[in-house]
């Protein structure tokens, strides 16, 4: 893990197309910023989280309960 110290206003820089600003300093919390290609999905942890369980529990889905939810029960 690289470990950088920024002030308000300071920037990072990933790769040549995204960029991550410090954009306020408050106490415990610090607020930033991130710019970076529409095609790059940019989440917080919890919501990344809960997105690949969801994603683990549907790709172990059972034939029986996808014909369920499609309506073409047998």
């Amino acid at each position: 893990m690289l470990v950088l110290t920024r002030q308000a206003n300071e920037e990072i820089v990933i790769g040549d197309d995204i960029r991550i600003t410090v954009l306020s300093v408050t106490g415990g919390q610090v607020r930033i910023g991130i710019s970076a290609p529409q095609h790059l999905p940019v989440h917080r942890r919890e919501v990344y989280d809960a997105i690949c369980t969801e994603n683990a529990k549907a790709a172990n889905a059972s034939p029986e309960a996808l014909r369920r939810v499609l309506g073409r029960e047998e």
